[in-house]
């Protein structure tokens, strides 16, 4: 039931913004300073870790294509 509800690309979604803020939080320290999200703000770091999550998605998807 819950792959009629939730199509494929729910899931695709959610693991590339999981695994995309999870690298975004393991590399924040080596990034510049204005790369590095402040808490309750909209900042660069936010645009950062948007690049982050986008560059996972684009990971998945070439994998998905690739499969037979």
């Amino acid at each position: 039931m819950a792959g009629k509800v939730f199509g494929g690309n729910f899931w695709r979604s959610l693991a590339a913004v999981l695994a995309g803020n999870a690298m975004y939080l393991a590399l924040e320290r080596y990034l510049p300073p204005r790369a590095r999200h402040q808490p309750y703000q909209i900042d660069w770091g936010l645009a950062v870790d948007f690049w982050f999550c986008l560059f996972c998605y684009g990971v998945l998807e070439l994998l998905r294509r690739r499969k037979p």
